[in-house]
């Protein structure tokens, strides 16, 4: 499978994302580049900025960065509608919104020429100046960080079966009462698992994006199926933290969640790990996007400049858990990222990702009715 905003399954390392990459051209920064002092609002998911990072761009820049943590691409989306692209100097959308962000017109396109663009995986660079490159002004999105949604469990009290857990793990009897996900994508989750046990055609979950009729008639299924088995599920998240305490202080052995927060628990010495499924892990990159309000521009470059600098982006990688599109970032990283990588994405995961198809308007509200028919049952 191959998506339109060019992002495919074996394009996610391209470059050396993150497994290291050749030596790069001087970077833009410099000293005086972020001499600028001032502030910055930043609206970003609530786990990407570790506090060490925070800090290490404050007390060289002298830039104040003001940052609000989110737990998804719709609360991003709400607050930017209500406030009319009003309040915050970056924020961070999923790569496969685009068309839901195309149309609200919230957001401006970055100067190109004040961003090392060198410095990050032209694969994923290669989204913003095409899926993103609104009425052919020029690249909206920039990565960030990226990742994976696949299946974590606690070493001590769950075993897969096989090489590699699955999707189903979560739904099974076996299991019930002590497994967790996030809604929307375990119920997409869960498709991939009927299909892959022949109680779905293989592909319908993918082709429940070409159109409303298809996804309707897809989506009724899986949401059948999940609403029959949904008293097994312990736990529903909505953010990084949730995850965490549900493997940690909930009971749950099991569960479908972002590779970030229990590989950060893993790296911790907790008895938890992370895998991609069976069924292939669900590939994401979320990036950086200039809402149309965003007032300090001098400091939103020098940030980026920050970002894309690969000791910083390297050593956060510890304290969040996902990985870098910066080239070589992993070198600044610790011993336990590149062991964790491995064990995540063993044997040809990498090649067999399922990277999240571009979302249309009318799929995410669609989709928002199964969810909610799901949640209220």
């Amino acid at each position: 499978m191959k998506i339109t905003n060019g992002l495919s399954r074996r394009s996610v390392l391209r470059g050396g994302a993150a497994l290291g990459g050749a030596a790069l051209a001087a970077p833009l920064y410099s000293k005086s580049a972020l001499a600028s002092s001032g502030e910055l609002n930043i609206l970003m998911w609530s786990d990407y900025l570790p506090p060490a990072f925070i800090e290490g761009f404050e007390a060289e820049s002298g830039i104040k960065l003001n940052y609000t943590g989110i737990g998804s691409n719709e609360e991003i989306i709400n607050k930017m509608k209500a406030s009319k692209g009003q309040g915050f100097d970056i924020v961070s959308p999923t790569n496969n919104r685009s068309l839901q962000w195309g149309p609200l017109e919230l957001l401006q396109p970055f100067d190109l020429t004040r961003v090392n663009m060198d410095a990050v995986n032209p694969a994923m660079s290669q989204i913003g100046e095409t899926a993103w490159n609104f009425d052919d002004t020029g690249s909206h999105w920039l990565p960030h960080i990226w990742g994976t949604e696949g299946v974590a469990y606690r070493t001590d009290k769950f075993l897969p079966e096989g090489d590699a857990p699955s999707y189903g793990d979560i739904w099974a009897e076996a299991n019930a009462g002590k497994t967790m996900g996030r809604p929307h994508s375990m119920m997409l989750g869960a498709g991939l698992y009927m299909e892959a046990s022949g109680e779905m055609e293989p592909g319908s979950v993918w082709a429940a994006y070409e159109d409303e009729e298809t996804m309707r008639k897809i989506w009724s299924q899986i949401s059948d199926w999940c609403i029959e088995r949904k008293g097994r599920i312990k736990l529903l998240w909505n953010d990084a933290d949730t995850q965490k305490n549900g493997l940690l202080n909930e009971g749950v052995i099991v569960g479908q969640t972002w590779d970030g927060p229990p590989l950060a628990l893993k790296t911790a010495g907790e008895p938890v790990t992370y895998q991609a499924p069976k069924e292939g892990a669900m590939a994401w990159v979320d990036g950086m996007s200039l809402p149309i309000g965003a007032e300090n521009v001098d400091q939103i470059y020098a940030f980026i400049d920050y970002a894309y600098r690969k000791e910083p982006a390297g050593k956060a990688i510890d304290d969040h858990g996902y990985n870098s599109p910066v080239l070589g970032a992993d070198e600044f990283a610790g011993d336990a990222y590149k062991k964790n990588f491995a064990e995540a994405y063993p044997g040809n995961s990498l090649a067999e990702l399922n990277p999240w198809p571009a979302e249309a308007p009318w799929y995410a509200d669609v989709r928002t009715e199964f969810v909610n028919r799901f949640v209220s049952a």
